[in-house]
C-alpha cells in the first residue's frame, strides 16, 4: 500500500467483503490449494474479471468447473500465463504466422520445478506460438522441487507434425526455463525465462560450397520485465472496452490438459528400461 500510495487495505478477505466493496477486478496471488475457494468467494463480489494464478487449480476436471462457471457467472477469466503479454513473444508470434522464418521445424524445450507448475508455463508459451500439441510419450518423472507435482520430459507434435522435445533440469541446480526454435531460415532461443535471447540467421556456408549454415549468435535483452504492465493494460482494456484477454481460463486449461496427460503418460521408476 505504501509502495503504490493504495488509502484502503484490509489484513484480509473476509474484512474487505465486509467493507462492500465491488471490486471491478480481482486478482488471486495464493498458493494453489486455495484458488477454488479464492474463486468462489471473489465470484459473489461480482467483479468484471478474475486474475488469477496459475495453475487454476491441480486437477483438470476442477479447474474446468471453474472456467465453465465463471463463464456462466459472466466473469472473464485471466491466468497469469505471463509470456503471453511478453511484447518480445507477441512479436514472434507474428512473424511465426507471418512465414517471415520460413516452416517451424523443431522445438526444444529444458524446464524444472513441476510438469503443472513451470511446465504448464512451457506448455502454453508453445500452444500460443505453434498451435494445438498432441502428447506422443513421456519420461521418468523427478521430484525436484513439489513433493505433488515432478518434473516429467515428454516429446509432442503440433497438428501439423512438428516435434516438440520436452526436457528437464533439476531445480536445485539452478533454475532453467528455455526454448529454441529450429525454423528454416535460423534458430530463435529464449533464454533464462525470456530475459534474454539469442539469434542465429541462415547464410551462406563460408567453408562449403552450396551449403548453407548458421551465422553468428546476435543476443538482444528479452521483454519479460514488460510482461505484467502488459498485463495490466489488457485487464483494464477488457474490462473497460471489451478487449480480448490475451491469457484466459480456456487456453489455461488447454495447457493443463497438457500437462495431465504427461504425468498419466509418465515412465514409472520400475519401468525403467535397462
Amino acid at each position: 500500500m505504501a509502495r503504490w500510495n493504495i488509502p484502503t487495505g484490509f489484513a484480509n478477505l473476509t474484512q474487505a467483503i465486509a467493507a462492500n466493496l465491488r471490486p471491478k477486478v480481482v486478482s488471486i496471488c495464493s498458493p494453489t490449494a486455495a484458488h477454488a475457494n479464492d474463486i468462489q468467494t471473489a465470484l459473489a463480489l461480482k467483479p468484471r474479471i478474475i486474475f488469477c494464478e496459475k495453475p487454476i487449480t491441480m486437477s483438470a476436471a476442477e479447474t474446468e468447473h471453474w472456467v465453465n462457471t465463471c463463464q456462466q457467472s459472466g466473469v472473464l477469466l485471466a491466468v497469469n500465463h505471463t509470456r503471453r503479454w511478453a511484447p518480445d513473444v507477441v512479436r514472434l508470434k507474428t512473424m511465426l504466422d507471418s512465414g517471415e522464418w520460413g516452416r517451424l521445424r523443431s522445438l526444444n524445450a529444458v524446464y524444472n520445478k513441476g510438469i503443472l507448475n513451470n511446465g504448464g508455463h512451457m506448455i502454453d508459451l508453445v500452444q500460443y506460438l505453434a498451435g494445438p500439441l498432441t502428447v506422443l510419450c513421456a519420461g521418468m518423472p523427478v521430484h525436484d522441487h513439489w513433493s505433488d507435482d515432478p518434473t516429467v520430459p515428454a516429446l509432442m507434435s503440433t497438428a501439423e507434425g512438428v516435434p516438440f522435445s520436452l526436457n528437464i533440469a533439476h531445480a536445485s541446480d539452478y533454475a532453467m526455463f528455455e526454448l529454441e526454435l529450429v525454423m528454416a531460415n535460423g534458430v530463435l532461443t529464449m533464454e533464462n525465462g525470456g530475459m534474454n535471447w539469442r539469434i542465429r540467421r541462415t547464410i551462406q556456408s563460408p567453408y562449403f560450397q552450396g551449403y548453407h549454415s548458421l551465422g553468428p549468435a546476435a543476443e538482444t535483452a528479452g521483454e519479460y520485465p514488460l510482461a505484467m504492465s502488459a498485463a495490466v493494460a489488457n485487464l483494464y482494456g477488457a474490462a473497460t472496452c471489451g478487449e480480448p484477454l490475451a491469457s484466459n481460463g480456456v487456453s489455461a486449461l488447454s495447457a493443463q490438459r497438457i500437462c495431465q496427460k504427461i504425468r498419466e503418460a509418465a515412465v514409472a521408476p520400475q519401468e525403467k528400461p535397462i
